[in-house]
């Protein structure tokens, strides 16, 4: 006998505390979203339209050239050349310093994962530890390594850092991903006369695709995001996008202009944001990944 819902379940009651979930979640969306808005409106709208005051108002008239300027024509100081320099000197850092990272640090996790002493987890609870030091202690033993060995204010080393800063966190989460995979796994590929790099690419990088998609898009996140390290070690011709915006809405010549400013802004996160509109799916997959597997 058909049930009173032939085509699918009962639907959920309303309850209080469902009603409770989804003011809070609102709640919590719009308070996220209004600066998002603000920045969205303010960069539509001309300088005299903003000198009114009101700044939730939406634009009168959608004006595009605070983009177009912010892009191209923003000044830094004395230098009107926007934030679009600073953009392919992001990408130019970004792209490498992740991908070495993500290389080392799935290598080192693997290695890692092999090597079980007596007192493995109290090792690895140091490695944690010390990818949490604050960077800022390292500063200047790094500064000085790096003009030893003249890689300072380059693109190399900037590049280098970033990597260096990233293996401990990136190795650790590898090596807790790996470490739950089936020993026989890796005993049958060497009974087959497999090796360490052949199972590495074949076996265990195959497997772990969920968590490459994480630490990926947790270290471009965060080198991408990155102000202080690029501005110590990246020299004035490989300087980030961060940096650049950061002398952009500092700079005092002339009118304060807050369309461009936010604009500039804007463009300065619109990537790691959209990475995490299009992979946030797999971003979620991997966490859960590895929560199950750790």
């Amino acid at each position: 006998m058909a049930g009173p819902y032939p085509n699918g379940p009962k639907p959920a009651r309303l309850t209080p505390g469902r009603i409770g979930l989804y003011a809070f979640l609102i709640v919590a969306a719009l308070f996220f979203l209004l600066p998002l808005y603000t920045m969205v409106v303010t960069s539509l709208k001309s300088m005299d339209e903003i000198r009114l005051g009101q700044i939730f108002a939406l634009p009168a008239k959608l004006d595009f050239s605070a983009w177009a300027t912010a892009w191209s024509g923003a000044c830094m100081g004395t230098v009107c050349v926007g934030i679009r320099s600073g953009f392919w000197n992001s990408v130019a850092i970004t792209l490498p310093a992740v991908a070495l990272s993500v290389f080392i640090g799935a290598v080192n996790g693997y290695a890692l994962s092999l090597w079980r002493p007596r007192g493995a987890n109290l090792l690895f609870g140091l490695l944690m530890a010390g990818g949490l030091i604050p960077y800022q202690i390292f500063l200047y033993p790094m500064v000085r390594v790096m003009a030893n060995v003249e890689l300072y204010n380059s693109l190399a080393g900037i590049i280098l850092v970033h990597v260096i800063f990233g293996l401990p966190l990136v190795t650790l989460l590898f090596r807790n991903y790996f470490v739950s995979v089936p020993e026989e796994l890796c005993k049958a590929a060497r009974v087959d006369g497999a090796g360490f790099w052949r199972i590495f690419f074949e076996i265990m990088l195959p497997i772990a695709v969920p968590m490459v998609v994480v630490v990926s898009m947790l270290q471009f996140t965060g080198i991408w995001n990155d102000f202080l390290l690029g501005l110590v070690f990246a020299g004035r011709d490989n300087l980030p996008m961060t940096v650049q915006l950061n002398n952009i809405v500092n700079t005092t010549m002339g009118e304060r202009t807050y369309n461009v400013n936010m604009a500039a802004t804007i463009l300065t996160a619109i990537v790691p944001l959209a990475i995490y509109f299009l992979s946030g799916r797999w971003f979620v997959r991997g966490i859960a990944a590895g929560a199950v597997k750790g």
